[in-house]
């Protein structure tokens, strides 16, 4: 037993050093697709309920496609599907070397899609709960479109949307393993290593599964308290 938890350790032979770096890197890599899916989320639901008909199409087929698709999937194509693209441009103009993409940026930018077209659907359910006439009465005073929405709408919106947006964080948190396909060294992709160099898959998948799950569960909690501050700020506003 004793020799099983030295595998753990943070010295010499163990891998408790390595798992560590490999949840760095997955905490890292969904944590920077938030900035990027989460506003593209809300442009897209924006698009959606445009009475244009255009931006309303090409964002419904946004949102279509990349629901759609496997994450998997759109992860491959972005890694594989846009080194070969611009590497065929390069050549069209003359340049021989070749072209690679770092597989974190990779990675942030196929997540990023995606967190944006579940995002979306979350964010087109709460621009339905806002009464039309707080609209209407920032219009009667005179408030511009950008005052609006920063002042009135986005509070709510972000109080109405945070459960569902919970949900898409841990969907996204538990889909970064799958960038172990393009080699990049996450949670996933050390117990992987961890595995094949001792040849002991239980106390590494089981390790990885506390690993996950303290993250789910921190996650858990900055959301509890991040709906409790929009929660309280929307009282104190009704008030």
């Amino acid at each position: 037993m004793l020799d099983l938890l030295s595998l753990l350790s943070f010295g010499q032979g163990g891998w408790g050093g390595a798992l560590l770096m490999g949840a760095l890197v997955t905490i890292s890599l969904t944590l920077c697709c938030i900035p990027f899916g989460l506003p593209l989320g809300l442009l897209v639901a924006v698009g959606t309920r445009s009475r244009r008909r255009l931006p309303r199409a090409a964002a419904t087929v946004f949102s279509t496609v990349f629901r759609g698709l496997p994450e998997l999937l759109t992860l491959l194509l972005v890694y594989y599907g846009a080194q070969m693209g611009i590497q065929n441009i390069l050549k069209r103009l003359g340049y021989e070397t070749e072209f690679h993409i770092n597989a974190f940026a990779a990675a942030v930018f196929a997540f990023s899609l995606v967190l944006a077209a579940f995002s979306s659907e979350v964010w087109r359910g709460a621009f339905k709960t806002i009464p039309k006439g707080q609209l209407e009465a920032a219009r009667a005073l005179g408030l511009s479109k950008r005052t609006t929405f920063l002042r009135i709408t986005l509070p709510q919106l972000m109080r109405v949307a945070l459960p569902g947006l919970s949900n898409n964080w841990l969907t996204l948190l538990k889909d970064s393993s799958l960038v172990s396909s393009i080699a990049l060294v996450d949670l996933m992709r050390q117990t992987n290593l961890a595995v094949t160099a001792t040849k002991e898959p239980i106390l590494f998948y089981s390790t990885a599964c506390v690993l996950y799950l303290i993250l789910s569960a921190l996650s858990g909690v900055v959301f509890n308290r991040a709906e409790r501050y929009f929660g309280r700020h929307h009282q104190e506003a009704r008030s």
